[in-house]
């Protein structure tokens, strides 16, 4: 026997032992502060033995993959949305679709609490939720021609269930979007380096397009390291773009000008054929993401810094000041992304099973993209803990808790127990080339000034500003890519939808239908930004716990098509795979709904602060810039919170109807064949029009 073998068991012993050591040693430490390195070496221990033992596993026993088989995008290839793709170009893509806001965003909210309760839900919601939903619900659209997750319900749960998935599933999709296109534009308002770097990004990633798919058709290295180079140019030339007075102009942009943009390019994303532009520019900015992840945890190493963050904050007991609730359940629904998101199951059931050759990469691209998203989460979390926690309150705190006077917001927040000062914050804004980082709400803000701090530590204090600002371009790139990624999967769950009223407007490819259902799709999330750009509070109070708890029902949707599916498919056995964390999801994302929608304090309540809101607009207590909106922020309130409801409503009608199906199968009754697809034929579309 080889040595390597010989020695593999206890090498894999070691990683257990010292995964067990570091964790617990995270989630014990009391007293002193701890280093940010425990964190890494735990959570890369727990990522190494969930991807070499679970992963494989569930690949081996419960999905039981198969190399031989042909895929949808081998037997259904159109040149449009069905492509074979090479597995690290669908990497790229899927990494850079699933990994939006939420491991970035999310976490830094979260810190909010403390490092202790976001550190624990990113590592093991991760391996043991997020990365099994993502691999099994890519797996089950890729034995069913790349359907959509609505669609699967719909053909294996049956109607009832299948009707309510299809509809919620496009509804949550529409307030998901619209969430991310909310932190893309708090990330690049007025910001002309990011936004003169991400526009450029758009004309690289065609030519790549056209390079890799066109001129050197299967040359990935020559197109990549040509789009690196030109991503990279980029970068640099948007910072020198920042120092010309009369060009700096042109990318100063206010929120609702680059909310109208970003609107444009999404539908632009959804109607071009995907290897043009969807997917290299994903799979380029991944570079840009894993790059800059990679070199923060590089940093994080060379710099071995301690949290200044406590593991607990006082605010466990939801009287937080960036975002009001409990740490049980809104630390789960906040990080969402970072642990666990059904955002993914849409991307793992829209674009990506269209693209893949060989289902044996279902490991890698399903588990492991998710595994690098969790990763993220981490680096996030530690940046926002590495600030000092009166800086970091008095980014995030919006103007309405601490004030708009800084030497108030500073009396404020050092009343809260974490001193902070005017002049202090006044010297770390000039640091960062900023005018003022008091009330950046959003998380980005904070997230980018903690990025800064590492990176200037271990690279270059004088070059602060400069990072700041690559981390706020970074952060608007890293997210721009799920929002055109869910712009065609919304796409796609429209057309599911408007084939019931007229079967032609179901076919995937058929023009027509593709500009019709991409402009109604981003007309709906449109409005919905343009809710969170009017909100004076930032938008994160209106969209980002709808965002959560949606997020979370989604993927409860999509681990309760799946248990169903592998209950028919004769593997009972397993089913607690999926159906475990389906029901740790259930009870969360159904008792946070209850807090949005019942609570009596109008900073956690939506129909509370809805009543608030218009008591105090009809005693004239409101200032007249807000008592100007107050109007539509009382309408958004209640629609968030009729939208709530409806979701858990239509959450547990599939869950009841997929343990009804459960029920049957284990009591031996009959239940409705399953709906995979034959590998061995391509499907017929009318007019000989495949896909």
């Amino acid at each position: 026997m080889p040595m390597s073998l010989r020695l593999a068991p206890l090498i894999w012993l070691v990683v257990a032992v010292l995964g067990a050591f570091t964790l617990g040693g995270v989630a014990l430490h009391r007293g002193e502060p701890i280093n940010a390195l425990w964190l890494i070496v735990a959570a890369g221990c727990v990522y190494a033995l969930a991807y070499r033992f679970y992963a494989a596993w569930i690949a081996a026993r419960v999905l039981v993959l198969d190399s031989e088989r042909l895929t949808p995008a081998v037997r259904l290839a159109n040149g449009r949305d069905f492509i074979p793709t090479h597995r690290w170009v669908v990497f790229g893509h899927h990494f850079a679709a699933i990994a939006g806001p939420g491991p970035l965003v999310g976490p830094t909210l979260a810190a909010q609490f403390g490092y202790l309760p976001g550190t624990l839900w990113i590592v093991l919601g991760a391996v043991l939720g997020g990365c099994v939903q993502d691999m099994v619900t890519l797996f089950f659209s890729l034995r069913r021609d790349g359907r959509s997750l609505g669609q699967m319900a719909r053909d294996e749960l049956g109607p009832i269930a299948g009707s309510a998935a299809l509809i919620g599933t496009f509804m949550i999709l529409i307030v998901l979007i619209s969430a991310l296109g909310l932190t893309v534009v708090n990330a690049m308002k007025h910001s002309p380096w990011a936004t003169a770097t991400v526009a450029a990004t758009i004309p690289i990633a065609m030519l790549i397009g056209l390079y890799m798919h066109q001129l050197r058709p299967g040359r990935v290295l020559e197109g990549s390291l040509i789009g690196l180079s030109l991503l990279l140019l980029a970068t640099f030339g948007g910072g020198w773009i920042d120092t010309l007075p009369g060009v700096r102009s042109w990318f100063d942009w206010d929120g609702a000008s680059l909310a109208w943009a970003i609107m444009l390019y999404g539908f632009a994303a959804a109607i071009l054929p995907v290897w043009l532009l969807l997917a290299p520019r994903d799979y380029l900015s991944t570079f840009l993401k894993l790059g800059t992840v990679f070199l923060l945890a590089i940093a994080l190493v060379v710099l071995n810094p301690v949290l200044k963050m406590p593991a607990i904050t006082p605010f466990v007991d939801g009287t937080g000041p960036i975002f009001a609730g409990p740490v049980f359940p809104f630390v789960f629904i906040t990080i969402a992304c970072g642990a666990i998101s059904g955002f993914h199951a849409l991307v793992a059931s829209g674009t990506t099973p269209k693209l893949l050759d060989n289902e044996t990469q279902i490991p890698m691209i399903g588990y492991g993209s998710m595994i690098l998203e969790s990763f993220v989460a981490l680096m996030a979390l530690i940046a926002a803990t590495m600030l000092d926690p009166g800086v970091y309150f008095a980014i995030n705190s919006p103007a309405g808790v601490i004030g708009t006077d800084p030497a108030q917001a500073a009396a404020v927040i050092t009343g809260w127990g974490y001193p902070v000062s005017a002049a202090q914050m006044a010297e770390l804004a000039r640091e960062m080339g900023e005018t003022s980082l008091f009330s950046r709400t959003g998380g980005a803000p904070s997230l980018a000034a903690g990025m800064a701090s590492i990176f200037s530590s271990a690279f270059g204090e004088r070059l602060l500003a400069v990072w700041y600002h690559f981390a706020i371009m970074f952060e608007a790139v890293f997210i721009l890519t799920t929002l055109d990624a869910g712009t065609r999967v919304g796409r796609f769950l429209l057309q599911d939808l408007l084939a019931y009223v007229w079967a032609p407007l179901g076919r995937t490819s058929w023009t027509p239908s593709v500009l019709l259902s991409s402009a109604l799709v981003v007309a709906a999330w449109g409005y919905f930004l343009r809710i969170g750009v009017l909100d004076p509070n930032g938008g994160v109070n209106i969209l980002w716990p709808l965002f959560g708890i949606s997020n979370q029902m989604l993927a409860a949707i999509a681990l309760s098509v799946a248990t169903g599916i592998l209950a028919k498919s004769g593997r009972l056995r397993y089913a607690w795979v999926t159906g475990l964390p389906l029901a740790w999801l259930a009870f969360v994302t159904t008792t946070a709904a209850g807090y949005k929608i019942m609570s009596p304090d109008p900073r956690i309540g939506f129909f509370a602060g809805a009543r608030d809101l218009a008591e105090k607009l009809a005693m004239s207590l409101l200032p007249p810039e807000k008592a100007a909106i107050a109007p539509q922020l009382i309408f958004n309130l209640r629609v968030d919170g009729w939208l709530t409801l409806f979701f858990a409503l239509l959450l547990w009608i599939i869950v009841l109807d997929m343990a009804y199906t459960v029920g049957r199968v284990a009591a031996g009754r009959s239940v409705s064949p399953l709906r995979e697809s034959d590998p061995r034929r391509p499907m017929n579309f009318p007019d000989g029009e495949q896909a």
